[in-house]
């Protein structure tokens, strides 16, 4: 474990002395800007389950890959886009969608139990999907990860227009006459390959951190699209930033740090968001529980005496009582 320093710039320097730092720190930027991206369609389209659901239908693929004697990344996309297209074969509306993403999600983790249990060795490569391997990513798997965001971001630059609208107001898009059908297919196939690059970083149990928080927390700031991206992007960026920095000093899952980045932020903003709308409603509690406690203060206090109705005192005699008779 190496220690904490105020001195940033020198411990960044040190960190990146390491390839495995450097590739870490290179694949996890990719990632982080293509998840924002393609999670603020997830938000919009309401695909959580199925982002959830695509990472456990990846992880029996990587399994089979790896009964097969493949690389576990091939049969974790071949298991995404297949599953991917699937879902978006059975439900097209966004009503129906989770039965059949359930549907295909729990035949895929029986073909991944079959895979396992028939497989003699001890699959370590598939079980690292479950919950990634940022730093042991090499070379080969950043250029890897490299090509599939970019392959990701051209498919969402070709379809971003129709894409926003069909997410905006399905029915409407669907009288308008735009393929509802292709969209949501296209849009689930780009949506495996993000899941199948962004498991190396967060593993599959925690793939819905990165694909939908950041942006779930972009759309509690803002309605614009584009801003909304920008923020989710950000966040996402900052989470895995973040997360690796704090690894290099702990001895435990970077995971973990990236996670608990992106969930603190999205919490922040949910209070800070529930603070300024109930700010009214505040300030008249406060108001009326210190007006109410200045009035109980001004109750207790006795009431000053009037010099107009207070009776003179007679003068003692100095010869005795006053009553006495002379």
């Amino acid at each position: 474990m190496t220690y904490f320093s105020w001195n940033f710039v020198t411990d960044l320097r040190i960190m990146w002395q390491f390839a495995f730092m450097q590739n870490a720190f290179e694949a996890g930027t990719i990632i982080a800007v293509v998840a924002g991206i393609v999670g603020y369609f997830v938000v919009l389209r309401r695909l959580a389950f199925a982002t959830h659901a695509l990472g456990h239908v990846g992880f029996s693929g990587a399994a089979g890959a790896v009964f097969l004697g493949f690389n576990p990344v091939y049969g974790l996309l071949l298991f995404t886009t297949s599953g991917a297209a699937g879902m978006a074969m059975l439900g097209r509306k966004a009503s129906t969608r989770d039965i059949e993403i359930g549907t295909v999600l729990a035949f895929m983790l029986g073909l991944g139990l079959l895979f396992l249990s028939l497989y003699n060795g001890y699959a370590t490569e598939a079980y690292s999907i479950l919950f990634g391997e940022v730093l042991g990513i090499s070379t080969s798997g950043v250029i890897l990860t490299l090509e599939a965001g970019v392959a990701v971001l051209v498919v969402l630059a070709l379809i971003y227009r129709p894409l926003l609208f069909a997410s905006l107001d399905e029915d409407v898009a669907e009288a308008k006459g735009l393929p509802m059908l292709g969209l949501g297919l296209v849009f689930l196939l780009v949506l495996a390959v993000a899941i199948s690059i962004a498991v190396q970083i967060i593993g599959v149990l925690l793939i819905f951190a990165l694909m939908v928080t950041p942006a779930a927390t972009a759309v509690r700031l803002t309605r614009r699209p584009a801003t909304a991206v920008l923020v989710s992007v950000s966040v996402a960026v900052f989470s895995i930033w973040l997360g690796l920095f704090v690894s290099w000093y702990e001895p435990y899952p970077p995971s973990f740090f990236i996670v608990s980045t992106a969930f603190m932020v999205y919490v922040a903003v949910r209070a800070g968001i529930a603070l300024s709308t109930h700010r009214p409603r505040i300030r008249r509690i406060v108001q009326n529980a210190l007006v109410g406690r200045a009035g109980r203060l001004r109750r207790r206090e006795p009431a000053p005496a009037d010099p107009a109705v207070v009776p003179s005192a007679r003068p003692l005699s100095t010869h005795g009582s006053s009553t006495d008779e002379p």
